[in-house]
């Protein structure tokens, strides 16, 4: 099938200058909107009144936390192009939008610019004709999406542009396209873990001088996934996160961690840490802490546990690579007391 890659530029002039806001979105979705949640923030695509037709699916999509970066230099495109409008939507979109211009206050030359512009883009004998409604069904206009989440001129990078692409022809291969990798980091964005909720022993308060042992419920913390997908293109990715090690930050410098770096890793049972079984008080636990002074005078330490999670992706063309790990956190307030002596 034949597809048209010239870039709309004519137009973009009109809509950049005199809409900034029309040639805006956020992060990318079928459903419009911000949310925000334990992890952060994550916003999804307004576009004008169209919205980027990437879907998220699976049961990385359920947990309450969103996942940091283990390196600072690397983030999700804070800019891509994407589908956004149908045929019909981009013309019901143009629509709305000039009648408002026409009517408002704006000088006349503005007001012919933006005639012209449409004109030379959507008139009969423009780049697309109609908006290409003969095409409904075929294809889809792609538009810029920009995350809020990143600086502006960061989310500037990618310049106002729009192209039409028929369904089953692969997208364009020019910087900002989505394509399986880029998918592969929007699912990473949209990963939500589970809470870090480790279980202690003791439960509870905790006593100086006496090892507290730290682990995790295995079944809480297996691999999760989500797959970003272009349906009516054939393009999707899944973006794994595997559980790999708990740190734990005992939040005093009078503590003295199990074992001394403070990383637990994930046992080849997929387990992290033991739970304390009686007969083990002598013990040193494979991950856990000891507190050397009471919180009477200090209050509450707040002991930190975070999971790193190692991330991976394979795509719909059989490719797939690595994306650097991430991390979540969770601090729990911990009260120490002094027991002279104590019996398990």
């Amino acid at each position: 099938m034949r597809r048209n890659l010239r870039w709309s530029a004519g137009i973009a002039v009109t809509a950049v200058l005199l809409f900034p806001g029309t040639a805006h979105a956020g992060r990318d979705d079928v459903d419009g909107g911000t949310t925000t949640d334990g992890g952060g923030t994550h916003l999804e695509a307004s576009a004008g009144a169209g919205q980027a037709r990437i879907s998220f699916s699976g049961n990385g999509t359920d947990g309450s936390g969103g996942l940091t970066s283990t390196q600072s230099t690397w983030t999700p495109p804070a800019c891509y192009y994407a589908p956004v409008y149908t045929p019909e939507e981009y013309q019901a979109y143009w629509a709305e939008l000039s009648r408002e211009f026409y009517s408002s206050g704006w000088p006349q030359d503005d007001k012919d610019l933006l005639r012209e512009n449409l004109e030379d883009s959507y008139g009969e004998k423009g780049e697309y004709p109609n908006y290409n409604i003969e095409k409904q069904g075929e294809g889809m206009f792609w538009q810029v999406v920009r995350n809020d989440a990143y600086p502006v001129e960061d989310q500037l990078a990618c310049e106002y542009r729009t192209f039409f692409v028929e369904f089953g022809d692969p997208p364009p291969d020019v910087p900002g396209v989505v394509n399986i990798s880029t998918l592969a980091e929007l699912a990473y964005e949209r990963v939500r873990v589970p809470d870090t909720d480790i279980e202690l022993n003791p439960d509870g308060d905790q006593t100086v001088n006496l090892a507290t042992w730290v682990w995790l419920d295995q079944a809480a913390f297996e691999p999760v996934s989500v797959t970003a997908s272009l349906d009516d293109y054939g393009l999707w990715a899944t973006t794994t996160a595997t559980p790999t090690t708990l740190t734990i930050e005992p939040g005093t410098s009078d503590a003295r961690l199990h074992p001394a770096s403070g990383e637990c890793a994930v046992g080849g049972d997929g387990s992290i840490g033991e739970p304390y079984s009686r007969g083990r008080s002598g013990e040193e636990p494979p991950c856990g802490v000891t507190y050397l002074r009471a919180t009477h005078a200090t209050g509450s330490y707040g002991l930190t546990a975070s999971l790193t999670w190692e991330i991976s992706w394979e795509g719909s063309d059989g490719s797939g690579a690595s994306l650097p790990s991430g991390v979540f956190e969770t601090t729990h307030e911990i009260t120490v007391s002094e027991v002279q002596a104590i019996v398990r």
